[in-house]
């Protein structure tokens, strides 16, 4: 079976869950997880599917969905075609699923079938983005193990559409946890969820609850994997415990945060737990933490652009954080009313934003952020790095520094002769090229 991915980590891991379910053995045609975050998010995966039914050859084919959009309240939503109506006229190809499926089988044989031997390899000529797996298990469609440690949440942020589909904060145990790390032979693994900060809190709302760096320590004891990765992170879980952990070297040196706004007007309107005060203290903390290998710590963020209200001064408070705090990894987003296919409470707020000045602003921090970027680049020049090769081709290479530089074969250098492969850690020479 193919499989199609939009968005989040969490969505790569369910992916692999329903890949290697009975539900989907011996089913054809392609799976799909969907994504509903923004409207272009929606937008995407709707247009994906239509496209993907209207290219069917056989009767049997199917698109097998699930994920965001087909949930509520953690169960499949019976208005699912009342919301997307654009899709009714589909429904006889559509099978609608649950979050995750019901049992698991280990291994995959011909169910994820690529057309030849060439990882990557697209199976959808119509569709060149489709992603493609290996017949083997599935723990290898990824390079990285992604693995959820928590799910949905409890936070009302007004902008957020997450509430809606899903349900009350839950945690997995640790046990649960370390024994799935321990199964995988990745070289990475990545700890997602909607939610992360809050592991092990009663509520989402109750960020003193957190145990996450009691998490990271016990993995850190009783895992052997090589690399730990922290996907998005909510800026009030982050405390000083977390911080020591944070330096320990199999602690990925790179920190997504979900800042969504640098201004407190703004931060209160979208019902966000942190002030600008914590804000700024936290991002300088991160910005000055040593770690025990010496890398230097790169930082992510999401911002959301022309949230309703959002006056210039705000928007440079936003601004200025990518600047003072080298926030090197930005994803900004233009606020989305979700005006479509759901409603959200920030949609009816006054002092909505126009499109064109949600696109000015766009281009400003984004061209930002693309110096700081650079500027990051500059200060790793000539250092050593552990990168992590993902795909190999005959005449080039790419994957990750520990402090997500990307790796191309121009700007990392092996420091001897070796055979480059996939899924393995090597030490090579970062040398910054300047960007054309």
């Amino acid at each position: 079976m193919q499989y199609k991915i939009f968005w989040c980590k969490t969505n790569k891991y369910f992916t692999e869950k329903w890949l290697n379910s009975e539900e989907l053995k011996n089913k054809s045609w392609i799976f799909v997880a969907s994504c509903v975050v923004t409207d272009k998010a929606k937008s995407k995966w709707i247009k994906f599917v239509k496209d993907t039914i209207k290219g069917f050859e056989n009767k049997s084919d199917k698109v097998y969905l699930s994920w965001c959009g087909p949930i509520k309240k953690w169960k499949l939503n019976s208005d699912f075609y009342k919301i997307y109506p654009e899709l009714q006229e589909f429904s006889d190809k559509i099978e609608l699923l649950e979050e995750e499926p019901e049992k698991e089988i280990n291994l995959i044989d011909s169910r994820v079938k690529p057309e030849n031997d060439r990882v990557g390899e697209n199976l959808l000529f119509r569709h060149p983005e489709c992603s493609v797996a290996k017949s083997k298990d599935l723990f290898k469609i990824f390079t990285r193990k992604y693995l959820v440690i928590q799910n949905w949440c409890d936070n009302n942020c007004t902008f957020c559409l997450t509430i809606q589909a899903r349900w009350s904060h839950i945690s997995r145990e640790i046990e649960e946890i370390i024994e799935e790390i321990n199964s995988s032979s990745a070289q990475e693994v990545v700890l997602t969820g909607i939610n992360i900060g809050a592991w092990w809190a009663s509520n989402t709302k109750k960020f003193e609850e957190t145990k996450l760096s009691e998490l990271l320590s016990q993995i850190l004891e009783k895992t052997k994997v090589p690399r730990i990765r922290i996907s998005s992170l909510g800026i009030e879980y982050i405390n000083d415990k977390l911080l020591e952990v944070f330096k320990n070297p199999r602690i990925y040196p790179h920190f997504h945060l979900s800042i969504q706004s640098g201004s407190d007007k703004i931060l209160k309107l979208m019902w966000r737990n942190y002030s600008e005060l914590t804000l700024n203290e936290t991002l300088q903390k991160l910005n000055i933490l040593e770690r025990k290998d010496w890398v230097l710590v790169s930082l992510g963020a999401d911002i959301i652009v022309g949230f309703p209200g959002e006056t210039d001064d705000d928007f440079q408070k936003s601004l200025k954080l990518i600047q003072k705090y080298n926030i090197t990894k930005l994803h900004a987003f233009p606020f989305s009313s979700h005006q479509n296919h759901h409603i959200i409470p920030a949609s009816k707020l006054d002092n909505q934003i126009s499109d064109k000045i949600k696109r000015e602003r766009m281009r400003e921090i984004m061209k930002e952020a693309k110096i700081v970027e650079n500027n990051f680049y500059k200060k790793n020049d000539w250092k050593i790095l552990k990168i992590l090769v993902e795909k190999v081709s005959q005449n080039s290479f790419s994957g990750w520094s520990e402090n997500y530089i990307p790796l191309n074969k121009a700007n990392f250098k092996p420091l001897k002769n070796e055979q480059i492969t996939r899924w393995k850690i090597f030490e090579w020479r970062f040398e910054y090229k300047e960007a054309n």
